[in-house]
């Protein structure tokens, strides 16, 4: 047997009205059986406890994420700043009369460079799967 009811009479917006017809429909029950879901989670004593704990999961999850991205653009700079360190190392500065001839060859290069780095990006393993490291301490 079902609990007493008392009749309400409010106006929803056309769009949240769609919602709740939807949402009804899509789980077999009543509309009213809907809001009264929601006004109980909504009014619960426990209702902010449960939101706090959400919201908390989602920061933890964000959080782990942000060490990961962290993780990975120090590794980025630190390979670069490697790169540079040692190709400026290695390589003397060219004579005025090569110069040119290099700096043509160099777009080349780059350009092999970028489309070799398109394709790796659309398909290929990643530097990431290559590296391993438990972020999660």
């Amino acid at each position: 047997m079902r609990k007493p009811h008392v009749k309400h009479t409010f106006r929803l917006d056309a769009q949240l009205s769609r919602l709740l017809d939807d949402h009804a429909r899509a789980r077999q029950v009543t509309r009213t059986d809907v809001v009264e879901a929601a006004l109980a989670s909504m009014l619960s004593p426990d209702h902010e406890e449960r939101i706090e704990a959400i919201l908390t999961k989602r920061l933890d999850r964000m959080s782990r994420q942000l060490d990961r991205l962290e993780w990975h653009v120090e590794l980025t700079n630190e390979t670069l700043a490697l790169f540079i360190r040692f190709w400026l190392t290695s390589n003397p500065p060219l004579p005025d009369e090569a110069l040119k001839a290099a700096q043509a060859s160099g777009r080349k290069r780059w350009h092999a460079f970028i489309q070799s780095l398109s394709r790796k990006m659309e398909a290929g393993p990643r530097l990431r799967d290559e590296l391993s490291r438990d972020i999660d301490r």
